[in-house]
């Protein structure tokens, strides 16, 4: 393993190194945060994809692969489709509203009073996201170094907070571009074929598996469904995901590079559950389908080419995890501690600000690191976080987006009233259940008609505001929480 562990190592000092670099160039709130909207097509692709396809798609996407046959990959399947809607439907408006979080969408779109409630929400998702990448650095690391769970989240939980506090986003940029190239060569260049060839071919796999396990649809029409209700459309509304449009240097490389990226997440869902099918060839008899990745690396590949596929797996639960820590601590200080404190920074104060986001990543990291050691499931984790998001965000964010008739005190009730329906069905129906989200959804798309009919309908001066920036024509301030400040009062 001594080669296994070299690669790994120089992986991992590369990381950090990135890290160092990127604090040279985050001199500013917009740099810091999102890469001074100067991403070209290559770079946000690459990176785009690396953070949407983290341990989640990688390990537990072999790992349905390895339960379900070539249906497994409906999963990662589903967040590919998300990321292709997004790209091609909104991703051109949302690059133009040159604002940092959801939130902000929501205070320009709405007039200003529905920021720390939604922020709550999606600091609560984008922070049980970041722990269910932190968790898998367990598996990885008892792999590798035969590392018990609290230490192995504490080593690759620290690495990722010490890179993204120190350059914030054009750090986790560059890290996200050697993590999407690594995953590429690792994964689909190294792992698929050499995982095909140890198990027959196809011809030898067909022969000693099931026929369903290769049913596209084996899986379950119900099981697809609710992945396309909390993947694809979770996609559409997520922190993660918006800050990295918000990186783009043009409307056309959101459109177009999120296209590219999302394709690549289609081939790499087909790619885990081929690879998954295989492993079920090779050891049938697993204790867990979510051993299956670490198992057929350890046992099937040769000597430097095992670290490099590990590498690609830790690369992928580094680039979800840093993108979802950076998302967790803009909301955490934009969204709720700086509209608590009703604080509006002067726009010449650019670098307390860089400081105090970097402090945000830091605090935000120290307390997903704690959490990850204190939980256990991994798939727990992400449905609360995705039920939380797509329960109580979806309808008020694709409603400001879609019809102008929503209002704000609808937006307040959706939010609510589908968080709160969520969390309640959860507990009633387990966490795992499929009502929760269903029933939350309806919920809080119920309420968000009702209140914005029975209210009176958005300001006209905020609806023309938020037409003009929708449109790319307003300029937007640093601080997009100024414009909100000055829009409200002269709405009213």
């Amino acid at each position: 393993m001594a080669v296994d562990y070299l690669v790994i190592v120089v992986y991992l000092a590369g990381m950090l190194a990135m890290g160092w670099w990127g604090m040279r160039r985050a001199k500013s709130k917009s740099e810091f945060l999102v890469a001074g909207r100067r991403l070209g097509p290559a770079m946000y692709s690459g990176t785009m994809a690396a953070i949407v396809l983290g341990g989640a798609s990688t390990i537990g996407g072999v790992g349905l692969g390895y339960q379900y046959g070539l249906s497994g990959a409906w999963m990662v399947f589903t967040i590919g489709l998300g990321l292709l809607a997004l790209s091609v439907f909104f991703s051109a408006r949302i690059a133009r509203l040159k604002v940092y979080t959801v939130s902000e969408m929501l205070d320009l779109r709405y007039g200003g009073r529905a920021g720390v409630i939604s922020g709550l929400v999606m600091w609560a998702y984008t922070l049980m996201l970041a722990v269910t990448s932190t968790i898998a650095y367990a598996t990885i690391f008892d792999v590798l170094f035969d590392l018990n769970r609290t230490l192995a989240i504490v080593l690759g939980g620290s690495i990722v907070v010490a890179y993204s506090t120190l350059g914030g986003m054009w750090s986790i940029t560059l890290t996200d571009m050697v993590q999407f190239v690594v995953k590429t060569i690792g994964v689909l260049l190294l792992l698929l074929p050499i995982a095909v060839v140890k198990a027959g071919g196809f011809a030898e796999m067909k022969a000693q598996l099931p026929t369903e396990y290769f049913d596209p649809l084996g899986i379950g029409g119900e099981t697809i469904f609710t992945y396309v209700l909390i993947y694809t459309f979770g996609m559409l509304i997520g922190q993660d995901i918006w800050q990295r449009v918000f990186t783009a240097r043009s409307d056309r490389t959101a459109r177009w590079g999120g296209t590219v990226a999302g394709t690549y997440c289609l081939a790499y869902a087909v790619a885990g559950a081929v690879i998954g099918t295989a492993a079920k060839v090779l050891y049938p008899k697993l204790a867990s389908p979510d051993d299956a990745f670490a198992t057929i690396v350890k046992d099937e590949l040769p000597m430097g080419v095992r670290g490099l596929v590990l590498a690609a797996a830790l690369a992928a639960v580094m680039s979800t995890s840093s993108g979802a820590l950076i998302a967790c601590a803009t909301v955490a200080n934009n969204d709720i501690w700086a509209r608590l404190r009703g604080v509006v920074r002067p726009e010449g104060e650019q670098h307390d600000e860089v400081r105090g986001n970097r402090a945000f990543i830091l605090l935000m990291g120290l307390a997903v690191i704690a959490t990850a050691i204190a939980l256990n499931d991994v798939v727990q984790a992400l449905t609360v976080a995705y039920n939380l998001l797509v329960g109580g965000l979806l309808v008020p964010i694709l409603g400001g987006l879609l019809w102008k008739r929503g209002t704000a005190q609808g937006a307040l009730a959706s939010v609510a009233v589908g968080g709160l329906a969520v969390t309640g069905l959860m507990a009633t129906y387990g966490i795992l259940a499929n009502e929760p989200v269903y029933y939350g959804l309806l919920a809080s798309l119920a309420a968000y008609v009702v209140v914005s009919l029975a209210t009176r309908p958005t300001d006209a001066a905020v609806l023309a505001a938020w037409r003009e920036r929708l449109a790319g024509r307003a300029p937007a301030p640093e601080n997009a929480s100024e414009t909100v400040s000055e829009q409200v009062p002269a709405a009213q």
